[in-house]
Order: C-alpha cells, then sequence, then structure tokens
C-alpha cells in the first residue's frame, strides 16, 4: 500500500517523525463523514468497510488511537461496533465522554441544555419540514439536511437558535446543514489533548471533515509549535467546508480513502 504525500513541510515532517518512531505517537479519527459515510438520518451512520479493520491494525502499532466524536461515546461504539478494538478509545461529546473497553466516564449534563432542549424543541416545531432536533443529551443540533432547502432553512433558523445559546450561556457550532449547542470550552482539540497526555506521546495524527475538527487542528499544530509532531487530514467529501481542506496537511476524498489511508499507515 502506498501512503499519500503531505501537500505541506509541517505534514511531511510529521508523518516521517510518525514513521521513524510509532510507538511515541497517537491518531485519532472523527466518526461522521471520515469513518462513516454522511446520512440523513445520524441512526443510519455505519462504518465504511475496512473501518474497523484498519483500527485494529493500527492499534498494534501506534501509542494509541482514538475515535473523536461529537455524538455520545457509547452512540458511536454501537453503530460502529467499535468495541470489537481491544484498546481502542472512544471520545464522545467532543472529549467530554471517555469509553475504553467498556467503561463510560461522564460528567452530568449541563443544566442549560435541559433549558435550551424546551426552547430549541419550539423552534424547530415551526420550522420547513425535515428540520429537526438531535439530542445528544450533553449537546443539542439541530439538523436542516433533509429539507427542501436546507441551505436557506439553516440560514432562517440561525438567528434564533444564536440567541438561545447566547441568553443561556451556550455556544454555537456551524457544521454541514447543522447548528449545534452545546457548553462552552467543549471541543475536539480537548479529547485530542486528553489522548495525547494519556499516551505520554509526541506526535499526533488527525483525521476530520467538519467544522467541528478544526479545534482538533488546532491541538495538533500547537504541539507542533511546541517541539512536537504532527498531521492534519481532512476527509473531503462532496460538500465538505473547504475551510478544512484548506487547513489541512493531507486532503482525503471521504471516508473509503481516510480507511486506506490508515491502512496504508498501519502497513508502513
Amino acid at each position: 500500500m502506498t501512503l499519500p504525500r503531505p501537500r505541506t513541510l509541517a505534514g511531511a515532517v510529521g508523518l516521517q517523525v510518525l514513521l521513524a518512531d510509532p510507538e511515541d505517537a497517537v491518531v485519532a479519527v472523527d466518526f461522521d463523514g471520515t469513518l462513516a459515510p454522511i446520512v440523513a438520518t445520524p441512526e443510519d451512520a455505519r462504518p465504511a468497510s475496512g473501518a474497523v479493520d484498519a483500527l485494529r491494525e493500527l492499534i498494534g502499532v501506534v501509542a494509541a488511537c482514538a475515535v473523536v466524536t461529537g455524538r455520545a461515546a457509547e452512540d458511536a461504539v454501537r453503530l460502529g461496533e467499535l468495541d470489537a478494538v481491544p484498546g481502542l478509545v472512544v471520545y464522545g461529546h467532543y472529549g467530554l465522554q471517555r469509553w475504553a473497553d467498556g467503561k463510560l466516564e461522564s460528567p452530568p449534563p449541563s443544566p442549560e441544555i435541559a433549558q435550551a432542549r424546551m426552547l430549541l424543541q419550539a423552534v424547530v416545531a415551526s420550522a420547513a419540514d425535515g428540520v429537526h432536533l438531535e439530542d445528544k443529551e450533553h449537546s443539542l443540533v439541530v439538523h436542516t439536511r433533509p429539507a427542501e432547502d436546507p441551505v436557506a432553512a439553516l440560514e432562517s433558523l440561525t438567528p434564533a437558535v444564536t440567541d438561545i445559546a447566547r441568553r443561556l450561556g451556550l455556544e454555537t457550532v456551524p457544521g454541514r446543514y447543522v447548528i449545534e449547542v452545546r457548553p462552552p470550552g467543549t471541543d475536539k482539540g480537548l479529547a485530542v489533548r486528553r489522548l495525547v497526555e494519556e499516551a505520554g506521546a509526541h506526535v499526533a495524527v488527525y483525521v476530520g471533515d467538519d467544522l467541528g475538527d478544526m479545534a482538533a487542528f488546532d491541538a495538533v499544530d500547537a504541539m507542533r509549535v511546541d517541539g512536537g509532531g504532527g498531521l492534519t487530514v481532512a476527509s473531503a467529501g462532496a460538500d465538505a467546508p473547504p475551510q478544512l481542506a484548506q487547513r489541512a496537511d493531507l486532503v482525503l476524498d471521504g471516508p473509503d480513502a481516510v480507511v486506506a489511508f490508515l491502512r496504508a499507515l498501519a502497513v508502513r
């Protein structure tokens, strides 16, 4: 298997440092849009063919491997059958939750999220057909992808959703036909930092597909500034946000290409 070549000098150096000493490196991968193709209904998401095998192969050669998701950790484990990968860590809710070897560590949900839930349900009830609210317990996501005009639906809802979040001291995070409401200071950079610290590693690879993954890219960049190494990878499907691909050291064409990359990395 041939590894694709990073397009940036920092990424090329990070990859070479990883290959020279994989036991000093961690690999973290987003779930939706990265390991699993994007689907209209979140409950229908499943990993791309070979994804679980690729994770299993990586576990044996790097210091640690993790799936990082905005979903609840146990949901990602169930949908992806990730419990078939011994030693895999799954960070749910952007690092608030940690699942490993069948054990879940999770803080209680924010009380402000409970207040936002009722207000957002009312907003969604009067929205265009297909718009719905996904309840992640620790956060809430308004989805407009199933609407007849998902872009217009998202634009019309964003001011009300943003106002609700602001009044409750929560933050809003945009994504592909979604806007998420969550407690401040919670992002995928937190998960990357936790993984690196737990493994005692100095090199990190992160693969993601949406705006919520930018914070993980920031965490990798910070490691490089501090003298470590890193590689940022974008899973850039048909409707992926261009900002992520512009930031990435390496751009791949969706989940199948991500799986091929992970398997090639494990082989090398």
